[in-house]
């Protein structure tokens, strides 16, 4: 395959993370703003949208050094289904519960995409791209086995508070 065709390729893929990342924050916020009950939740998830920021400077950077900038219609279109989808789940009597599902499918989805990426920056031979990209990986690595891990105790606390009559409020 032609460099240019992976450098496209590449691009693409940095621009679709880049609006991946926005939709992720737009789906992240609105959840830590309804949290009132979960507050070991409530600390990952605003550690997780720190995080989110981090990656999107660095997806930025990559971009930057090829001379590209993101997309901004990915970033709007993303951002707005994200929106959608967290709006979604607040009419639920298990917000909690299925933004939770939700977190985990995301997370490891961004996974998948950082892992995709990784293997296009080293066919392109673009290996100062390399750290930025494993570091996001990581960090979506961590945030999804931390939902994974967690996911018992938070199913938990929400019986636990429903047996009690309160309302679970996320």
């Amino acid at each position: 395959m032609p460099g240019t065709d992976i450098r496209d390729i590449f691009v693409a893929g940095l621009k679709n993370a880049h609006a991946m990342e926005n939709q992720a924050l737009s789906i992240m916020k609105p959840q830590l703003k309804r949290i009132e009950n979960y507050p070991e939740v409530a600390q990952r998830l605003d550690a997780h949208i720190r995080e989110t920021d981090g990656q999107i400077v660095r997806l930025e950077e990559i971009l930057d050094s090829l001379n590209e900038d993101n997309s901004t219609l990915k970033d709007m279109a993303l951002s707005f289904t994200g929106s959608m989808a967290a709006l979604g789940h607040t009419v639920a009597g298990d917000e909690i519960l299925k933004n939770s599902f939700a977190n985990f499918a995301f997370e490891n989805y961004e996974a998948a995409a950082y892992k995709s990426l990784l293997v296009v920056a080293e066919a392109g031979g673009y290996g100062a791209a390399v750290t930025g990209l494993q570091a996001n990986l990581t960090e979506e690595l961590a945030m999804a086995e931390w939902l994974n891990d967690n996911l018992a105790a938070v199913t938990a606390k929400f019986l636990s508070l429903r047996q009690v009559g309160e309302t679970a409020k996320v």
